[in-house]
């Protein structure tokens, strides 16, 4: 059975349930052992890979193409199903893009879930990024076709009633991060759940979809910074209390205020995701060697393998940068890997593959890639 066929078999009738399926770290250790086993609860979700056929390829057409921030920074792209219905999906669900360049770049839904016949996403342009949110930008216009091999989940949402012991929602948006929170709002107030929510940016103006935001209620704070300063961890959290469940999005130092301030909160669930890659944690330098050319890179402690060969510009793929898309596969002809992924088998780890992105080797060893 092709993989679109199965994806539209598996449609999601009622919210996931806690087992296994959610982010939560009752003790919120900073520790990269709990970072992992955080990452572990949701591999299986996190293992869908492309298929090697290009039949279950699903190719969409850009059906709308408007701004949706203030400063021209963020575009929404509304798709439609160039043939048949499109699979559904949960909140927290994103697509992998695969652009006419060939570039893979992971975006979250942030339309309806129930919806079989559009899908949207919205892009910030990031100058001096991988180029994949300049060539949407640039390039990706109504009338044109991507590809995506159907949505998959590594932030889903688990309802008090409905899998999860909680009582109560408090969602964290910075930026960006709006995009998977929106559909948990909408899902939140059609359950009836009680919910609140801060949504913070540089100003209003950078912030996407204010309009849609501000609509929903009182229960939604708006705080930039260029009003307010800088947000805290407590004002980031608002009245937490005991059998609330946290779900946050945006830049890391806003993750990190928030994994900080909970530390030690046994009674509160905290779900996060991040749009950037997790910082290296105890790393130490090694060496990588490209096979093709003979180059031998030095990889920094607090670098990941992927920084140094974009560094030395060395044409190696990736896309989320963050462990679970499996683009960044390359084979290792010589060393031992560290692999720090949990999204590779273990005869894919004996047939000597490794994600750049994440996985490293050990301090002062040397890998020799297959690049």
């Amino acid at each position: 059975m092709g993989l679109l066929q199965q994806f539209r078999q598996a449609r999601e009738k009622v919210p996931p349930s806690a087992s296994g399926r959610y982010r939560h770290d009752p003790t919120l250790s900073l520790a990269n052992a709990t970072i992992s086993g955080m990452l572990a609860a949701s591999a299986a979700l996190r293992r869908i890979s492309a298929p090697a056929g290009a039949s279950d390829a699903i190719a969409l057409t850009v059906e709308r193409r408007r701004v949706v921030a203030r400063d021209q920074d963020v575009i929404e792209l509304t798709f439609a199903p160039t043939v048949g219905a499109l699979p559904t999906w949960y909140p927290g669900a994103h697509v992998d893009i695969h652009l006419p360049s060939g570039l893979v770049r992971q975006y979250s839904l942030c339309g309806d879930p129930r919806s079989t016949e559009r899908y949207r996403i919205a892009v910030r342009r990031i100058a001096d990024g991988g180029g994949g949110s300049v060539e949407i930008h640039d390039t990706v216009r109504e009338g044109a076709t991507v590809h995506t091999y159907g949505p998959r989940n590594a932030f889903p949402l688990t309802v008090p009633g409905h899998g999860s012991p909680t009582r109560r929602f408090r969602f964290v948006a910075g930026g960006i991060g709006i995009t998977p929170i929106l559909p948990m709002l909408h899902l939140a107030r059609r359950l009836r759940v009680d919910w609140s929510m801060v949504y913070v940016g540089r100003s209003r103006d950078s912030l996407p979809f204010i309009d849609e935001v501000t609509a929903l209620g009182a229960n939604v704070e708006i705080r930039t910074d260029d009003v307010c300063g800088l947000p805290t961890a407590a004002e980031l959290l608002g009245d937490c209390p005991g059998g609330t469940a946290v779900y946050a999005c945006g830049p890391a130092p806003m993750l990190t205020a928030i994994r900080k301030a909970l530390s030690g909160r046994d009674d509160v669930e905290l779900h996060f995701e991040r749009f950037a890659a997790a910082p290296v944690i105890d790393g130490g330098s090694f060496r990588a060697i490209v096979s093709t050319t003979g180059e031998t890179l030095a990889v920094g402690a607090e670098e990941t393998l992927l920084t140094a060969l974009r560094r030395a510009g060395v044409d190696a793929p990736y896309s989320c940068q963050q462990g679970f898309c499996g683009t960044c596969r390359t084979r290792v002809l010589a060393g031992r890997p560290d692999h720090r992924d949990t999204l590779l088998t273990e005869p894919e780890r004996a047939a000597g593959l490794m994600l750049t992105c994440v996985s490293r080797a050990a301090p002062g060893s040397s890998l020799t890639l297959d690049l």
